[in-house]
């Protein structure tokens, strides 16, 4: 009985407006593939690098 001011009170409304224009998703796309391929830091260059050499056969050169 306590709460009885509450159910007079006015009820909250949210109203969701639509966006002014729609998105163009051939836009987006295009965006999204122009970032190109991704970059390895120096370090993990640097590491596959020292990999690289200890693989590889090291023979003395001819005289």
């Amino acid at each position: 009985m306590a709460n009885k001011a509450l159910a007079t009170r006015q009820k909250l409304n949210f109203r969701v407006e639509a966006s002014q224009k729609p998105r163009n998703p051939v836009a987006v796309a295009a965006k999204q593939r122009a970032a190109g391929a991704h970059v390895k830091n120096a370090s993990a260059q640097r590491l596959a690098a020292k990999r690289a050499l200890a693989k590889t056969k090291l023979e003395p050169e001819p005289e």
